[in-house]
């Protein structure tokens, strides 16, 4: 008999959606992938998921994807649980990557529907099924129809939610009204994520208890301060840091996210922003203007 969604491990707090690091030969640069995780363990965030979106899924080959999250566990340590992002184009691939991760060791799954074929509804809801049962693991339901074109509804949650090892829902509809819906429709059969990172602090008031987060890859002190404080209840002390990281934040809002949180990431944690083509690292005007932004951000940076 399977276990409840209450019986399995449940993740709360900051979970960085981290980057994906390349060498000059465009090879995984694993030095440089532990350092930059271990950055964020130290920093006190609650988890860490890999290969997703901003870790350049679509351009990593099936055992580059597993060894990223070998590394990852290695920075992790025991520590916080390691996510590995599932984000195939067909439901058999994405099942042996479910396969190969829990293997691996990971400590669950983000998972995406088959892109970049927009599925229907009932075919949308088979794919999250049969990778969960590859998987045998939890799994974080990422829905983000404005940037993949399928949208699950909050009434397909509650069809789904007869699945124990849905625990938990990234929602990137941009829309925050989502989360009440969600929560009006299920209670608290799920948790509930942003993985919008200028919609974090407002989807947190209306109940969402993560924040899969972009920027924390250059400044997760912060990043996780606004969650700690808000969970405090020190909303004001929340702001005040929020409004601040707000210009950075924005960067993620953006078909260009890798380029910008890597440049970021770069600039101030020293780390390189090589991207995987067809991606290219920000040079020229763009630079500069991230550049400008990160120097302004710095400049008045608060004190924790």
């Amino acid at each position: 008999m399977a276990a409840s969604p209450s019986k399995l491990p449940r993740w709360k707090g900051v979970l960085p959606a981290v980057t994906t690091k390349f060498d000059a030969n465009d090879k995984l640069d694993a030095k440089e992938m532990l350092k930059s995780f271990e950055l964020q363990v130290k920093a006190g965030v609650d988890g860490l998921i890999v290969c997703g979106s901003l870790g350049e899924a679509s351009t990593l080959e099936f055992d580059e994807k597993v060894d990223v999250l070998k590394v990852a566990l290695e920075a992790a340590n025991g520590k916080v649980p390691v996510l590995l992002t599932v984000a195939e184009g067909s439901t058999a691939r994405a099942s042996r990557l479910a396969e190969a991760g829990a293997k691996a060791g990971a400590a669950g799954f983000m998972v995406l529907p088959g892109i970049p074929y927009k599925s229907l509804p009932h075919e949308t809801m088979t794919h999250y099924r049969t990778v969960a049962k590859a998987g045998g693991l939890p799994v974080m339901v990422y829905n983000n129809p404005v940037g993949y074109g399928t949208d699950i509804t909050p009434e397909m949650f509650v069809e789904m939610a007869d699945e124990p090892l849905f625990t938990s829902i990234k929602e990137s509809s941009d829309d925050v009204r989502r989360i009440t819906r969600i929560i009006n429709l299920c209670g608290d059969r799920y948790d509930l994520f942003t993985g919008v990172d200028n919609l974090a602090l407002e989807a947190h008031a209306m109940g969402a208890v993560g924040w899969v987060a972009g920027l924390v890859c250059a400044f997760p002190d912060e990043t996780v301060a606004i969650w700690k404080l808000a969970n405090e209840g020190k909303f004001a002390e929340a702001r005040a840091i929020y409004r601040w990281f707000e210009p950075l934040l924005t960067l993620d809002v953006s078909p260009q996210l890798v380029q910008n949180i890597k440049c970021v990431e770069a600039i101030v944690t020293g780390t390189n922003d090589r991207c995987r083509a067809p991606r290219i690292a920000h040079t020229g005007e763009a630079r500069k203007a991230i550049e400008a932004i990160v120097a302004k951000a710095l400049k008045t940076r608060p004190k924790l």
